[in-house]
């Protein structure tokens, strides 16, 4: 099965959205937008950058644990996936981005 967006509100108002994988783990999570509109064109912007490995930034946080973040041609994150234990899972993780973040089915939670 192929990936999806999952459209939701956060509990002050605002909205997010997760890339989900075919097994429906969260691949990428977006920061916090104002409006709804905003929250589309981060989804819309994981869809066009998603498919270009120059636009995935691979991590090592302070912690010795592994992430990466995906960014706009502007160099804007757009997304950040969880924490990996190993640089290898952390690979995985962008491929299975690339993989789904095309994805043009979007779950809307908002409601």
């Amino acid at each position: 099965m192929a990936g999806w967006f999952e459209l939701s509100n956060s509990s002050d108002g605002q909205y997010r959205f997760v890339l989900k994988a075919g097994n429906a783990e969260i691949i990428l999570t977006s920061e916090l937008y104002k409006t709804r509109a905003s929250a589309e064109n981060g989804i819309a912007s994981v869809q066009s950058n998603s498919g270009n490995a120059e636009r995935y930034d691979a991590k090592t946080a302070a912690n010795g644990k592994f992430y990466f973040n995906l960014k706009a041609a502007n160099h804007q994150i757009i997304g950040s996936s969880q924490m990996y234990a190993s640089a290898a899972s952390r690979d995985k993780g962008i491929l299975s981005v690339m993989n789904n973040g095309g994805s043009d089915t979007i779950k809307d939670l908002t409601q």
